[in-house]
């Protein structure tokens, strides 16, 4: 018998431990500028999903909980990608 997911199960939040988050944004440091400022929000979550995922950083159940938390903090991406942006034009 199949289990089916029920919406508890849909809704469960897996939390993020800070090593994956030092990861998360070691991958928005080495992502090229112009890939974290000109992707649409849902390119950029995918893009930078797939980058954890090619490092083998991600199980099948942090994938959800990562791209949500990308999600939520795509204005401070751009933001960190527009100084870095800035700070080249400067040197």
């Amino acid at each position: 018998m199949l289990k089916t997911k029920t919406k508890a199960d849909a809704m469960r939040v897996y939390p993020i431990n800070s090593s994956l988050l030092r990861q998360l944004w070691s991958v928005v440091e080495e992502t090229q500028t112009n890939i974290l400022l000109g992707f649409s929000d849902t390119e950029l979550v995918q893009q930078l999903l797939r980058q954890l995922q090619l490092k083998g950083i991600l199980s099948t159940e942090e994938i959800t909980a990562v791209g949500a938390y990308i999600d939520s903090r795509l204005l401070l991406i751009r933001d960190v990608a527009h100084a870095r942006s800035a700070q080249n034009l400067a040197c």
